[in-house]
């Protein structure tokens, strides 16, 4: 396995900032921060779960918060800057606006379980229940399997609401 260093995880993030047209914090130490913080996520866990939230060590329970997380675009698109706030905007970047508190998105169900380490038989219960879905891109025909949509299109950059499930031979013979 390859050794994970900070600058592979920095330029991770830079090449994914540009892709979406987003940019890193401008604070240096901040960012500095944030980035050791996915360096060490992805040492413990093989994934990089962001720095700002607790991971529970399973990668299904934790797709939505491996970085960048499921909630990055509604945030930045709302707030200026992600939870927290390694993406942000060209606007908060530039220092033309302030970074305000993001609210957590991410349900409370899935927060309090990864506190929870005592619960870990019931997590693992419960992870097993959560039936993921196969989905396309009507716009551009990319595909995904999870619980739901992107909010955006990686490919197309189609909103969510272009994603349509794709029902298999299962579907309908029971």
């Amino acid at each position: 396995m390859t050794k994970i260093t900070l600058e592979m995880v920095r330029q991770r993030a830079e090449a994914d900032a540009r892709t979406y047209g987003y940019y890193l914090n401008p604070d240096p130490k901040f960012l500095q921060s944030l980035l050791e913080g996915l360096k060490r996520n992805e040492e413990r866990y093989g994934y990089p779960s962001c720095p700002c939230r607790l991971a529970s060590g399973k990668f299904e329970f934790d797709r939505d918060i491996i970085c960048p997380c499921d909630y990055r675009d509604p945030d930045v698109t709302e707030f200026g800057a992600c939870y927290c706030a390694l993406y942000v905007r060209k606007d908060v970047h530039e220092g033309k606006t302030e970074l305000e508190p993001v609210p957590e998105r991410r349900p409370m169900e899935k927060q309090s379980k990864a506190y929870n380490v005592a619960a870990a038989k019931e997590e693992a219960k419960a992870t097993s229940e959560v039936k993921p879905k196969l989905m396309y891109c009507k716009q551009c025909g990319y595909v995904v399997f999870r619980d739901d949509p992107p909010y955006t299109c990686p490919i197309c950059k189609a909103k969510k609401e272009m994603f349509a499930e794709i029902k298999t031979r299962t579907d309908f013979t029971g």
